[in-house]
């Protein structure tokens, strides 16, 4: 894979795509709740930084020892907006906010992705298709289904947040398929994530969450646990079968994470967090199943 900077308009869904779909949806869905761990001794953005600064060291090192050429100067550069834009506001937005919000109602909310993903696609020259316009509604009126009300009103911050990270997530997506251009397949995911785990560990540093790590040391084991995972499936695995994704298909089809990852994370919120899973959230989940079918039906191939 030679760039990411333009995503082909129709793709074939490969074995390849399909597995970093199937990815994205179950491990991404998962990842929620394994944040909220975290966050019982470790800061939002100190842990996010030490993320993904270690999960990109490990893979330019891997990289360069398989004898990878490293990025350019213009690579980095590129890498660096686009990490600025996913991680330090994509992701740092969903973790600021789980302080506040169950990780159910981040992933909930998240679900609005593919909406502004549209937008910023279609700004830059692209709308979607009719009947990934029809998947869109349904999807987004899954998502509200799902919610079951206005659950984000006493928490003005965390819908900040959330807002934010949609935003910045979308548009960096965007980014990356259609303007910039970055280091060749996985040493491009490496430049995202070392350049986003720095401004996430600024962040944090500047924000004065040194002395609340410090002051919650030694992390729980769970809380220990969890970040490792997120290091390695969230980082490592689905972050970059998501970069991968841009490169294939478009970003309404990269995107459609957004209406799964909800039905996971309240699946894990049953199961080892004791809520109770509804009928409107029973309703809600064939909803958004159907809604990715016909996101996905307008990229197959004829």
């Amino acid at each position: 894979m030679s760039s990411i900077a333009v995503s082909p308009p129709a793709a074939r869904f490969t074995p390849s795509v399909l597995v970093a779909l199937a990815t994205l949806y179950v491990v991404w869905g998962s990842t929620y709740f394994a944040i909220r761990l975290t966050l019982v001794s470790l800061p939002p953005f100190l842990q996010g930084g030490a993320r993904f600064l270690t999960a990109g060291a490990f893979l330019l090192g891997f990289l360069a020892l398989r004898g990878r050429p490293l990025p350019t100067r213009r690579q980095w550069r590129d890498g660096g907006i686009v990490g600025a834009l996913l991680l330090a506001g994509g992701n740092g937005g969903v973790v600021y906010a789980e302080q506040f919000v169950p990780s159910s109602v981040a992933a909930i909310f998240i679900g609005a992705s593919p909406l502004a993903a549209a937008l910023w696609s279609g700004l830059f020259g692209r709308w979607p298709q009719r009947a990934q316009w029809v998947g869109l509604v349904i999807g987004f009126g899954g998502i509200l289904l799902l919610s079951g009300g206005p659950q984000l009103a006493g928490h003005p911050l965390g819908l900040l947040a959330l807002v934010t990270a949609i935003v910045c997530w979308t548009l960096g997506s965007a980014l990356a398929q259609q303007k910039l251009t970055l280091a060749p397949g996985p040493m491009g995911f490496a430049t995202e994530m070392i350049a986003g785990g720095a401004l996430m560990t600024g962040i944090g540093l500047l924000r004065g969450e040194g002395p609340q790590l410090a002051a919650a040391w030694p992390p729980a084991p769970l809380a220990v646990a969890a970040f490792v995972y997120l290091v390695f499936a969230g980082s490592l695995a689905a972050f970059s079968a998501y970069m991968y994704l841009l490169s294939k298909v478009s970003s309404t089809i990269a995107i459609s994470y957004a209406y799964v990852n909800p039905v996971i994370a309240v699946v894990l919120g049953v199961a080892l967090g004791g809520e109770v899973l509804t009928l409107s959230e029973v309703l809600a989940t064939a909803v958004i199943v159907c809604s990715v079918v016909l996101l996905t039906r307008e990229n197959r191939a004829p």
